[in-house]
């Protein structure tokens, strides 16, 4: 059996993946494009192993928070584990928010390396570093490394991308979802619990380590208390900040999932979750 679930951030797919894991003795995949990265944990909400219960997490805490990391790399790592799990008759798990890295997996999508390196020759370093700046505003690296400069550039265009719909694994798709005010409540309560938890000192790390990373400047939280702690916001309004772009993010999620997969939606009972377990079970009985 694989079976994914999706859903905006927020909904209980953790809960859910892990109650369904140890009813069916599989093991999970994280479809999560920031918790692949180490000590990135209060910010993206990962799983801890007190949550776990036991049950082996793949694609967790793989890459330290410098690194590079994409959807052809994730398309890699992800089936090579899903490929080693079928081959042990392993119930598999896949859940996370990334819909992008999960339709990588799952679909037809083909990477192409593109081995064919720019030549830069004719370029100054000003001129490269100006191109740099327009991919990546934030960029940390000097005028002046220009093997750098060209590396980047070459990466940032060097794997071309055929996408497609057919899905390769014989795969169940379901998705979470809760009513939007209930949601966006949901999001914020938890954005004030990492607050509470330990967000802002876990951001100032990366902070005084003068780590700028992709990984940092994308996933949210982080590059809001960076406005803090420059000086360009308050607190308060990176606390906000981190609410609504955390909403904005949650409808984005439901569009593209509704727009690029066939997903069976279960709406949470909030009362009960025990109800959403249960309601999950039966139709997976139905659709063996």
């Amino acid at each position: 059996m694989i079976l994914a679930i999706v859903g905006p951030t927020g909904v209980g797919k953790t809960k859910l993946s892990v109650e369904l894991a140890k009813k069916y003795n599989a093991e999970i995949i994280s479809c999560d494009s920031m918790q692949i990265y180490k000590k990135m944990d209060i910010g993206t909400a990962k799983v801890t192993e007190e949550e776990k219960e036991g049950i082996i997490h793949h694609l967790i805490d793989i890459k330290d928070v410098n690194d590079n990391y994409s959807v052809y790399d994730y398309q890699k790592d992800a089936r090579k584990v899903l490929n080693d799990l079928l081959s042990k008759n392993k119930n598999v798990i896949i859940v996370g928010g990334t819909g992008l890295y999960l339709k990588a997996l799952l679909y037809n999508y083909e990477f192409k390396q593109n081995d064919n390196k720019k030549d830069f020759s004719k370029f100054s370093n000003e001129e490269l570093y100006n191109m740099v700046k327009k991919i990546d505003d934030n960029t940390k690296i000097h005028v002046n490394n220009r093997q750098r400069l060209e590396s980047f550039l070459n990466n940032h265009d060097s794997i071309n991308i055929k996408l497609g719909n057919e899905l390769l694994y014989d795969a169940k798709i379901i998705g979470l979802t809760r009513p939007k005010e209930e949601l966006y409540q949901i999001i914020n309560k938890r954005v004030d619990e990492m607050i509470n938890s330990g967000l802002i000192e876990e951001a100032k790390y990366f902070y005084d380590n003068n780590i700028h990373s992709k990984a940092i400047n994308t996933a949210i939280a982080y590059k809001e208390l960076y406005m803090y702690f420059d000086g360009k916001i308050s607190l308060d309004e990176a606390i906000n900040l981190i609410k609504q772009r955390s909403r904005n993010y949650a409808k984005r999620q439901y569009t593209w999932f509704n727009n690029q997969m066939e997903v069976n939606w279960f709406n949470i009972d909030a009362i009960n979750f025990e109800n959403t377990i249960n309601a999950v079970i039966q139709f997976l009985q139905k659709n063996k």
